[in-house]
């Protein structure tokens, strides 16, 4: 494939007229093993208004070949390699009273992209990629501050437009527009590249590997359980490991500052200690930016919800829905600190699995983007997590980069195979097996480079558990080849010996290579190298 030009395009609102560029003959540098790179910025002089719009339409000849990658715009949405034949499908043709009931335009990008549900129009966030065999054409943002860059591939014209997030940002004087990286090569070349050029590495190398409380026996944990199960876990896990409290413990969403007194008589500090004791690592669940309602946060704080049109912005209907906290509002930057302080000084856990962080950021304004807002929030939390290990999740994935020590990549794996029926029609962000081991698949590049990745977990268990155990296998193996952090919510002490035995050669497979992911219809095919044997494993 070859870009030949790159036309560029800025609106501002003082009436309209545009500032155009075209990019003629884009200049290529080679790259160390046969592939080439190049950097294009569009800086326009604006004068002082408010911008429209902010556009790129780059010619792909040649794609309609390709295998296309269209990055999600959180870590949930599902976003594997599609064809010229593709479509994503967004909310369109559900009722409005069933959108709105289950707040299914609050998950991902459906409140402010349009879906065309139209075969052959794909689109995606900050990088997309065009595969042809193990060649990689590769075109990605090198910052995000000035507003996401969104991607739109039109199969029929073989067009690319870049568009950025900016719409109503004042601006004055020499606007950034974009900062496009386009790279030809090899994976792990235009990769590498990409990172480089952004001066972006990973702040740990570190891999974990353990155990978290939420896919067996989800929020009805207690002290109790968690006793349990780390007593399972003491038989098995060697030190070090990450044992790690999910969702269930605090009395609401939104309310951090003490355990629910029911479920943990004993208090925070005392499961830590236990962790402790049986030398692991102590992880802990929290949704910072967001408060269910009911909690005390939302109803004795209504002044700290983000608000948008002058309402409080629900983030989703998880808990019987939840909002949005205020991050412009110092009182919640206060409040986010001492839940923080509480948490590593009072109560002594060393990691921090932090989630549905999306909520930070569902809006720009005047001054600052949807994703220089992200940005600040995820700046925010590394600020107040200072050393302490976090794992990022519900998070959109470029803001993250650099900032977190761990990341989701994918949606949440389920108890079977590919959720319901009904849902596998309406919803990207839904909870699937299947499509969280899409997800890291295609998205497993960011691993070691970005961050190290979390496939979320998988099971190897025979109770409350409805995958069969090839598709257990197989979600094991997908997540240890693509991994920075392995975990199980198995209590593991029950496994029995052959259950023990497969355990083990999932952790070693985590030496494993990929050599190549090839989807065919809705199978997957994996090809890795491990132990020194080529083997391979499909699903669909």
């Amino acid at each position: 494939m070859e870009i030949d030009s790159i036309r560029f395009k800025a609106e501002y609102s003082a009436d309209k007229i545009a500032a155009e560029r075209e990019t003629a003959g884009v200049h290529w540098q080679e790259l160390s093993k046969g592939g080439r790179a190049a950097t294009v910025v569009y800086a326009p002089v604006l004068p002082e208004a408010h911008i429209v719009s902010c556009t790129a339409e780059l010619s792909l000849p040649g794609s309609k070949q390709c295998r296309v990658f269209m990055n999600g715009y959180q870590t949930w949405t599902y976003c594997p390699e599609y064809t010229a034949n593709s479509r994503i499908r967004g909310l369109n043709g559900l009722p409005k009273a069933i959108i709105s009931s289950w707040s299914l335009d609050r998950y991902g990008d459906y409140h402010f992209v349009r879906y065309p549900n139209r075969r052959g129009r794909l689109h995606g966030f900050s990088y997309c990629y065009f595969r042809r065999g193990d060649k990689y054409l590769l075109i990605a943002s090198l910052t995000e501050k000035n507003g996401y860059t969104m991607f739109d591939w039109d199969a029929r014209t073989e067009l690319l437009t870049a568009s950025r997030d900016c719409c109503g940002l004042r601006v004055g004087g020499e606007f950034e527009a974009f900062r496009l990286f386009l790279a030809e090569g090899g994976e792990d070349e235009v990769f590498d590249a990409w990172f480089d050029a952004m001066g972006i590495e990973p702040i740990t190398r570190e891999e974990l590997t353990g155990y978290s409380s939420w896919y067996n026996r989800y929020e009805d944990i207690s002290e109790a359980s968690i006793m349990e199960d780390l007593a399972g876990c003491a038989k098995v896990m060697r030190g070090g490991e990450l044992f790690q409290i999910d969702d269930g413990w605090e009395p609401a969403v939104g309310d951090w500052l003490e355990p629910d007194p029911v479920k943990f008589p004993s208090g925070m500090k005392a499961a830590a200690d236990a962790i402790h004791r049986n030398g692991y690592k102590a992880g802990l669940w929290l949704a910072p930016f967001v408060a269910k309602k009911g909690s005390k946060v939302f109803d004795e704080h209504p002044d700290w919800l983000y608000k948008h049109d002058g309402e409080p912005w629900c983030c989703g209907s998880n808990w019987g829905g939840f909002y949005s906290l205020d991050i412009d509002n110092p009182e919640v930057v206060a409040y986010i600190e001492e839940t923080f302080r509480r948490v590593f000084d009072e109560w002594g856990f060393d990691l921090v699995k932090l989630d549905f962080l999306y909520g930070a950021a569902p809006f720009g304004g005047e001054f600052e983007t949807r994703a220089g807002r992200m940005i600040r929030a995820m700046r925010l939390l590394r600020r107040v997590c200072g050393s302490h290990p976090i794992l990022g999740c519900g998070v959109p994935l470029m803001p993250a980069f650099g900032l977190v020590e761990y990341c989701r990549v994918s949606c949440d794996v389920g108890l079977d195979w590919d959720d319901k029926p009904w849902m596998r029609i309406i919803h990207r962000e839904r909870v699937s097996t299947r499509q969280a081991m899409c997800n890291s698949l295609f998205r497993r590049q960011l691993n070691g480079r970005a961050f190290l990745s979390d496939p979320d977990v998988f099971f190897l268990r025979d109770d409350n558990i409805k995958l069969t155990d090839g598709q257990k296998q197989k979600l094991a193996k997908v997540n240890a080849l693509t991994s920075g952090i392995l975990l199980t919510s198995d209590n593991i002490g029950e496994y029995k010996g052959s259950q023990l035995n497969a355990y083990r050669r999932i952790l070693a497979l985590r030496e494993g290579r990929i050599i190549s992911v090839e989807p065919k219809g809705r199978a997957v095919t994996v090809t890795y190298e491990a132990g020194g044997q080529r083997e391979s494993l499909t699903f669909k």
